[in-house]
């Protein structure tokens, strides 16, 4: 079956089964989650699809028709959050923001890097152009949200480290720009992720739930995400952290089915941009890897058929919401 195929079947399936679906979770799912095999393009099928598993909501692209889009969110009791792209100028995010509106979107996502920081930079002269680049926009995105009183969060990519993502948020935060709390991401940037989550929940206007486990690697270590229970971050504490921090914030899933990520941090290229970073931060994060060893092989996609990797990627899904209802109450 090819991606075409399985999302004409799961269409003609939605209308059928939406009264047959699990009761509705309170846990959203974002697109990120399909996008190594399935691909989804479109905001409408997409909430459909989600629908059909028992999703609490969705964040995704915005839908093409926004008054439709918002309309069937009501019907369903579904939320919707918005992808947005981030731009320097005020006025176009604002305009962003408005169509979020429109599409009843409770809140928005923006990212700074799409890549990751020890991977698209070679010197430390690429990284300053990208933070000065960056903060523009930031400074645009925190402008726009406070005008339109709309939360939005700026994604933790594998770019910023906490001591960033910490000196962003002190800038340009406020009550509607924070962060997009992902509770896997900053493993790669050697930042404990239990302690991050403490440090930066207060700011959490978006989130990406992922639980994750590593093993050594000899350029340094390498991770997974993995279904709710079988990684080695403590869920339901994390969760609990933000939930105190922030009781109005959405929590939305990103479980990704991939090959493992490769951290290649005993390589000389992965502090070019780091140069400063103290080397507790490296010893701490081996040590950690070495101590807590994964239950089981770390997943890999490569002997799996198309067919096969795409069944995987909705199963895991589905396995999350499972355990986010019946273990964490959501």
């Amino acid at each position: 079956m090819n991606r075409r195929t399985f999302l004409a079947a799961t269409a003609a399936a939605t209308t059928a089964s939406i009264s047959a679906a699990p009761t509705r979770s309170g846990l959203g799912i974002a697109t990120t989650c399909y996008l190594s095999y399935l691909k989804p393009r479109d905001a409408h099928a997409f909430l459909e699809f989600c629908a059909e598993r028992g999703a609490g909501g969705v964040q995704s692209m915005l839908p093409t028709d926004p008054a439709k889009f918002r309309a069937r969110c009501e019907q369903l009791g579904m939320f919707y959050e918005a992808m947005l792209q981030l731009s320097p100028d005020v006025e176009v995010m604002r305009a962003s923001i408005r169509k979020a509106k429109e599409s009843g979107a409770t809140a928005c996502r923006v990212g700074a890097l799409s890549g990751r920081r020890y991977e698209t930079f070679s010197t430390m002269d690429d990284w300053k152009k990208f933070v000065s680049d960056a903060r523009a926009k930031i400074a645009a995105a925190a402008k726009a949200a406070e005008a339109e009183k709309l939360p939005l969060g700026l994604e933790n990519h594998k770019d910023w480290t906490l001591e960033d993502a910490l000196s962003l948020m002190k800038e340009f935060g406020h009550e509607n720009f924070g962060m997009l709390l992902d509770t896997g991401n900053n493993i790669s940037l050697l930042d404990n992720p239990h302690q991050f989550v403490e440090a930066l929940a207060p700011y959490a206007t978006v989130t990406h739930l992922k639980d994750m486990a590593w093993q050594e690697h000899p350029s340094g270590f390498e991770m997974s995400e993995m279904v709710f229970g079988q990684g080695q971050l403590d869920m339901l504490k994390i969760i609990n952290t933000i939930r105190k921090a922030r009781p109005k914030t959405r929590m939305v899933l990103e479980m990704i089915t991939r090959n493992p990520l490769v951290v290649p941090c005993l390589t000389e290229k992965y502090w070019l941009t780091m140069p400063h970073r103290p080397g507790t931060f490296l010893a701490n994060t081996l040590r950690m890897v070495r101590e807590n060893k994964p239950s089981q092989p770390l997943p890999r996609m490569d002997q799996l058929s198309p067919e096969a990797r795409l069944k995987l990627e909705d199963d895991n899904v589905k396995a999350c919401l499972a355990v986010a209802k019946t273990q964490y109450g959501l």
